[in-house]
């Protein structure tokens, strides 16, 4: 029964979808729109910061179990509509089409979206950036969204967040396609340590992402309300609701009181459905991706560099670490993280490659630790490994903040290895900055600013 219903959501939400396209505001699409400078559009999302709401939206324990299609309002539909029939017992070839198929969520009727899709279609760079960004990930959340019952749509949901970019990194600290920041992430059992950060995993993120947004899904009975809470807090959500109902006002995303990060939020995100659901309409041109998984997963050995894999499995280091963003070493121990990540084509020349390799006793890792001795600095450790100072200390994560004792452990380029520190510190991301306290006000002494009037 669930099915039927489902195919009914979609189809009432299609004809919906492409009369909001069909009345939306006209584009600029003049030489001077279309040379608009490409900006970053991702949010930095702070979904744990605000607590947690309680009893706001539907009762909880009564969504759990429940299909979420058969939770989406019935909305009219003209008698005279003609809707496109769709077999969706035959799975598409193009991934964008599979996602079209599982939208799920109500449309929001709001100004915002036709202003959203007007600032994404002047900046088509941008927009193609982001879709082939997308290519490596879109099929591996879409199966994830399915297996949950979930609305597909959410896979568009890092296209707001971060551009599909795994080392986004925002000043809230948060970082990879889903724009955790640090508490959430270790809510959510994402490792953050010197090797890696979890965050940027592309499997452990995703799975995380999901379960969050199922958790306050449960607690609000509405999507929109729960991306609200995804970039505000389901606290802050929560507040916001209870205040209006205190008022005697209506509780849904457009009533509420929120940040202007918040107000565009589910606006961005449905202006990009409107978008993929009829490019055509909006003179987009959306190269088909194959309905195929981008990965797969392959066990790594117990240390290995991560030019070297990259090496074996005959593909760049910036694809590399476009599927293993998770760690910021140029090292990979085998009890950090998850398994490899390697393009699906890749994975029996990877195999075939490390058996030969391992058969040849060749070193699997060109860097080894090495620790710092008394009366020694890092400008002396780099000028005997051959390796800038700048250099040494990005590899390891030194900042400031860092205090380098004697007996300090630090990764050092094997001498006479093929390692190679500048391509490294090119292709790794960037550790998250450490938080640091406000600056206090120094307090003045009464008796000497008293002197000086």
């Amino acid at each position: 029964m669930s099915f039927f219903l489902h195919l009914r959501t979609f189809s009432l939400l299609a004809l919906l979808g492409l009369s909001a396209a069909c009345t939306t505001a006209p584009v600029d699409r003049s030489p001077d729109a279309m040379s608009v400078p490409v900006q970053q559009d991702a949010s930095a999302a702070d979904p744990a910061s605000q607590g947690t709401a309680r009893g706001a939206g539907r009762d909880a324990a009564s969504l759990r179990g429940v299909p979420y299609a058969q939770s989406l309002p019935v909305q009219a539909v003209r008698e005279d509509a003609r809707l496109p029939l769709l077999d969706l017992t035959v799975p598409p070839d193009n991934l964008w089409q599979r996602i079209r198929n599982g939208y799920g969520m109500p449309d929001l009727h709001d100004p915002l979206v036709a202003e959203r899709q007007s600032w994404y279609l002047n900046r088509p760079d941008m927009l193609r950036r982001i879709f082939e960004r997308g290519r490596r990930y879109l099929h591996h959340i879409v199966e994830e969204l399915e297996k949950r019952g979930m609305p597909t749509e959410l896979a568009l949901l890092p296209m707001v967040e971060s551009a599909f970019n795994p080392q986004a990194l925002s000043s809230a600290r948060a970082m990879g396609i889903w724009q955790f920041i640090p508490s959430t992430g270790k809510n959510y059992n994402l490792d953050q340590n010197w090797w890696v950060d979890e965050r940027r995993d592309i499997i452990a993120s995703t799975d995380a992402a999901l379960n969050y947004l199922q958790t306050i899904y449960e607690l609000h009975g509405d999507w929109h309300l729960a991306l609200a809470s995804y970039n505000w807090g389901e606290g802050a959500v929560g507040r916001a609701i209870a205040k209006n109902q205190a008022k005697g006002l209506p509780t849904d995303y457009a009533s509420l009181t929120m940040p202007a990060e918040t107000r565009y939020y589910v606006p961005k995100l449905q202006a990009l459905k409107n978008i993929i659901a009829q490019p055509e309409t909006f003179g987009i041109h959306l190269p088909p991706i194959p309905n195929q998984p981008y990965f797969e997963t392959v066990m790594k050995p117990e240390r290995i560099d991560v030019a070297v894999a990259a090496r074996l499995a005959e593909i760049p280091v910036e694809e590399f670490v476009s599927l293993n963003p998770a760690y910021h070493r140029p090292v990979i121990n085998g009890d950090q993280a998850g398994p490899l990540v390697l393009p699906a084509d890749k994975v029996n020349t990877f195999l075939t490659n490390l058996a030969r390799y391992e058969a040849e006793d060749k070193p699997l890792s060109n860097w080894l630790t090495y620790r710092l001795k008394k009366g020694e600095t890092l400008a002396r450790v780099a000028a005997k490994f051959k390796i800038s100072e700048a250099r040494l200390k990005q590899i390891n994560g030194i900042t400031p903040r860092v205090k380098v004792r004697p007996g300090f452990n630090l990764l050092v380029p094997r001498p006479g290895s093929q390692a190679n520190p500048e391509l490294m510190a090119r292709a790794l991301p960037k550790e998250a900055p450490a938080k640091t306290a406000p600056a206090k006000p120094v307090k003045k002494n009464k008796a000497v600013a008293a002197r000086k009037k």
